[in-house]
C-alpha cells in the first residue's frame, strides 16, 4: 500500500534546468523558462515603405549633364503628357459614344443600355433634383426669411414627387427590362437606382450621352 503512494519530491537540478537557455532566457531549441514558443528576431531593422518602393522601382536616372540632353528630356516629357492627354480624350470620346469597352462596369450590358433609352426617352421630374439643389442654396445665401420659408416648402413638396416618380421609374423600367430580356438575370434594386441616377443628371451631362431622342417609342 504504501509502495503504491508517490510522494512529491524536489526536482533535481538535471529536471529543473532542462535545456541550456541562452542570456535572454530563451532555450536553444526556441522555447523559453515557461515553454512557450520564442521566434527570434530578424536581426535587422525593418526597411521603410519610401526605401522599399524605390528599390523596387530601381535607381532613379541620372540628371542631365549637358543643356542638349535636357532640352532632350523635356521633349520627351511633354510628348509623354501630350500622348497621355489624347489617350484620355480617345477613351472620353469612346465612353461619351457608349463603347461598351471604354464604359464603366456599371454601364456594360444590353440591360443597362436600354435602361438607358428607356430613361433618355422621356422628361422626367427628377430631372430637377441638381437646379432645386441649387435653388435652396441661393435661398439659405439671401437673408429673407419669408423667401427661405417658400422655398422651402415648394422644395419639399417637389422633392416628395420626384422620390414617387422614382419609385414608379423603377418599377416600369424593371418590369420593361424583364419583359424585352427574359433570359438576363434582371434586378429589380439595380435596375431601378440606374434609371433613377440616370433621369436625375441633367440630359447634357448624362454619360453616356443619350442615343435616343424624347418621346422615341422604347
Amino acid at each position: 500500500m504504501v509502495d503504491d503512494v508517490k510522494f512529491l519530491r524536489r526536482r533535481n537540478s538535471d529536471d529543473a534546468v532542462g535545456t541550456a537557455t541562452s542570456g535572454n532566457g530563451t532555450a536553444a531549441d526556441g522555447t523559453d523558462a515557461f515553454g512557450r514558443q520564442h521566434t527570434p528576431g530578424k536581426g535587422r531593422p525593418t526597411p521603410k515603405r519610401r526605401d522599399a518602393e524605390s528599390k523596387r522601382r530601381g535607381p532613379a536616372p541620372p540628371p542631365p549633364k549637358t543643356q542638349r540632353e535636357a532640352q532632350k528630356l523635356a521633349r520627351q516629357n511633354r510628348a509623354s503628357r501630350a500622348e497621355r492627354r489624347q489617350d484620355a480624350a480617345s477613351r472620353r470620346a469612346r465612353m461619351m459614344a457608349g463603347d461598351e469597352r471604354a464604359l464603366m462596369p456599371r454601364d456594360r450590358g444590353p440591360v443597362k443600355a436600354y435602361v438607358r433609352d428607356f430613361v433618355d426617352a422621356r422628361r422626367h421630374l427628377i430631372g430637377l433634383f441638381m437646379p432645386l439643389a441649387a435653388l435652396v442654396f441661393v435661398s439659405l445665401i439671401l437673408p429673407i426669411p419669408r423667401l427661405q420659408s417658400m422655398v422651402s416648402l415648394f422644395c419639399m413638396a417637389m422633392l416628395a414627387a420626384i422620390l414617387l416618380e422614382g419609385v414608379l421609374l423603377g418599377r416600369r423600367v424593371t418590369k420593361a427590362a424583364r419583359e424585352k430580356f427574359p433570359k438576363e438575370q434582371v434586378s429589380g434594386m439595380s435596375v431601378g437606382w440606374y434609371a433613377f441616377s440616370r433621369a436625375s443628371q441633367l440630359r447634357k451631362l448624362r454619360v453616356p450621352k443619350p442615343r435616343v431622342k424624347i418621346g422615341a417609342s422604347i
